[in-house]
């Protein structure tokens, strides 16, 4: 704790003096340019990641970068600070990031791991439909590939979890908003996105910043009677 309470002193007496302008705007109001939408992960720190000033992200992390769907009974904090992000502050960019040897995705392919933590245990649930996912596209995967494809199917996942709520829904069929998904590796530093499919990865680069085709990924969402089913 001393650490940290250097930390604050530190800050208090040297870098914010250096961004007292930027501080006096951001104390009237915020404009963010993003909503970063990530796990709770100590490891994984956006604004370091994107390298943005204060104010430049609209930040939601929880175990697992998890977006219930329309109608859980536990979407509450997440979806109603996605709903003011989007309604309230007009964000049109949504990047979901999920990231490499994530526990909550351990958590759902070893379920055993957090059998002691109920409420865990209960919340990385919204994240079965990507093991089901893990397991018929990748029935042969060794521990270490399963790890890495439930990382990417929950990013897919939760990319059509938000597409379930209307205030997105809307927004994407008209044009109005950009959804991007994302894994970031701990270890390289590197960022895959979704391709143009909604299904594969890539590395993020300027011509491909990560955004599947949210229209197209909207359609098949609409046809799948057992996602529907599901939630």
């Amino acid at each position: 704790m001393i650490d940290i309470l250097t930390g604050l002193k530190r800050f208090q007496s040297d870098v914010y003096p250096s961004h007292r302008e930027l501080f006096a705007h951001l104390a009237e109001n915020q404009q963010p340019r993003a909503l970063f939408i990530t796990c709770s992960d100590s490891r994984v720190v956006p604004n370091l990641m994107l390298q943005a000033e204060p104010g430049d992200l609209f930040l939601i992390r929880n175990a697992g970068n998890i977006v219930p769907p329309l109608g859980s009974a536990d979407g509450g904090g997440t979806v109603a600070s996605i709903e003011y992000a989007v309604v309230a502050l007009g964000i049109t960019d949504i990047i979901l990031c999920g990231h490499t040897n994530c526990g909550a995705m351990k958590g759902i392919l070893h379920p055993e791991k957090v059998a002691s933590m109920p409420n865990v245990a209960a919340w990385v649930q919204h994240a079965a439909p990507a093991r089901r996912e893990v397991e018929k596209l990748f029935p042969g995967a060794d521990e270490h590939e399963r790890m890495e494809r439930m990382v990417e199917q929950n990013v897919i996942q939760q990319v059509k979890n938000l597409l379930t709520h209307p205030f997105i829904r809307s927004r994407v069929e008209t044009a109005r908003m950009e959804i991007y998904g994302w894994v970031y590796d701990i270890r390289s530093g590197l960022v895959r996105g979704m391709d143009e499919s909604g299904k594969e990865f890539s590395e993020i680069h300027f011509e491909s910043h990560g955004s599947p085709d949210e229209k197209r990924m909207l359609r098949e969402l609409e046809k799948d009677e057992e996602f529907w089913e599901r939630i």
